[in-house]
């Protein structure tokens, strides 16, 4: 009898090790998986800069005939005020960066007060350490953005004709230049590993 019962149970433990076999010869175990996949754009710094269009007067020219160009004519007189407003416009698709100007000033020595130099200071501009006419505006400039680096020029009304005439064809030229903004934590650092790029026959 008890043979009996081991064969018995033997034949039992055989067909459980079969059904469990198949059984786990369907498993579906449960999965997953992911893919990322990155996409690189190229960025980009793009700035313009350009000035009121100003009549005979010096004047900047309003309603229909008001435009934006990139240079003008003044007659120089004593005592009189000239709309002069370079505006550096940072592009909507830009990325964020930092400002400079370098500014060519040939009439500083007949401006009255407030000279251009002295608005630079105003709106922001600040000196370059170890350079010529070179400023840097203080803030991080961001896409979309117009940024004004000064406004007016107003000639002394103490300059004589005689002195005057010393003065024809000279000029105000400003340069306006852009560095990105990221891996640059100032103006000063971003000028220094651009300069030569920017300006590559100082």
């Amino acid at each position: 009898m008890k043979k009996k019962f081991l064969i018995t149970l033997s034949v039992v433990a055989c067909a459980l090790l079969l059904v469990v076999g198949s059984i786990a010869g369907t498993i579906a175990y449960l999965t997953s998986q992911d893919t990322v996949t990155n996409t690189f754009t190229v960025g980009n710094v793009k700035i313009t800069m350009d000035e009121a269009k100003v009549g005979a007067d010096g004047k900047a020219l309003t309603g229909e005939d008001a435009a934006r160009v990139k240079e003008n004519s003044y007659k120089l007189l004593p005592g009189h005020v000239y709309d002069k407003d370079p505006t550096i416009h940072v592009d909507a698709s830009s990325e964020n960066c930092w400002l400079f100007v370098e500014i060519t000033d040939e009439i500083a020595a007949i401006q009255d007060a407030t000279t251009i130099a002295d608005q630079l200071t105003a709106k922001g501009w600040v000196a370059v350490a170890g350079e010529t006419n070179v400023y840097a505006y203080n803030q991080v400039a961001t896409a979309g953005n117009d940024y004004v680096v000064f406004e007016t020029v107003k000639v002394k009304g103490t300059v004589t004709n005689d002195e005057l005439a010393t003065y024809i064809n000279k000029k105000v030229t400003v340069i306006a230049y852009a560095v990105q903004q990221d891996g640059f934590d100032t103006a000063a650092a971003a000028w220094a590993a651009a300069k030569t790029e920017l300006k590559p026959n100082p």
